[in-house]
Parts: structure tokens; sequence; C-alpha cells
């Protein structure tokens, strides 16, 4: 399987290569248009600010190509926020894959944000989740959130 991570400035690339690596799987992290569109599957991940990073994919011309991706196309944390219209983070336009604005996390209760540690997901029959049994555990460290959305 040819695995494409997109090079964008704002990547927690290395990573990702590692947990593929892991997992029995080589990528190549590009930002190479040719590259990103004969991948069977691209992974946008992320660390940053979100207008710093449509900054670059503005200057790059990724702001326009990557919605045009066909194939599986995976967001982690700031790629899956940029994959949708708008973020609530410095007012900013995003790719607009996904008709969403992303927010920012409002403590109550005394919560800290940002939001750091491990949770368990609940989860719906879903193939993203396909061979995953029991709780799952994941590791947060973020301020903005993708609302839940029925579609």
């Amino acid at each position: 399987m040819n695995i494409a991570i997109v090079k964008y400035n704002a990547g927690n690339t290395r990573s990702v290569l590692c947990a593929l690596k892991r997992l029995g799987y080589e990528a190549t992290v590009t930002d190479d248009r040719q590259e990103l569109r004969k991948a069977d599957r691209v992974i946008f991940p992320g660390v940053g600010e979100a207008s710093t990073a449509m900054a670059y994919l503005r200057g790059c011309g990724l702001d326009t190509f990557l919605p045009t991706l066909t194939q599986p196309f995976l967001g982690i944390c700031l790629g899956m926020q940029l994959m949708c219209s708008f973020s609530e983070e410095h007012d900013t336009q995003c790719l607009g894959i996904f008709p969403e604005t992303v927010k920012k996390f409002i403590p109550h209760n005394g919560e800290k944000i940002p939001h750091m540690g491990w949770n368990t997901l609940k989860t719906e029959d879903d193939p993203l989740f396909k061979g995953l049994s029991g709780q799952i555990w994941c590791y947060f460290v973020h301020s903005y959130y993708v609302p839940f959305s029925s579609d």
C-alpha cells in the first residue's frame, strides 16, 4: 500500500512515520502533488496554529489541491481541523472538505484548556474502528474540537 503524509511544516510527521513503521507500513512525507495523487492513502497530521498552517498551504497551492483528493484521507489533530470550513482559532478560513466550524473548548467546572490526558473513545459502528475491541484509549492535547455531526 502506498501511503503519503502531507508535508506542510506543521505536522507531527515523525511520530506518524514511527507509528506506521510499527504497524509494518512505510510512508512518504511529501508536498508533491503527483505523489499525493497517486497514493492509496493520505495522512494529514498537524501540530500548530490554524492561520499559520493555512497561510503555508495557500502559499504552496495545497489549499486548492488537497480538497480534490478522492482516496481515503485521514486528518490528525490540526490536519483534521484544517479539513473543516472554518476555525475559531484566529478566525481562519480552512480547506472546506467538511462543512464544519472548529470550536474552541470552553472550560466548565474548573476544567483546564488545553485538554491534556488519556481518555476512552465512544465509538460508533464504523470501518475506522474495525478490529478494535474493548475500551479504546487515546491521548489528547488540544484546545479545539470539531463538533459531532450525523453526516
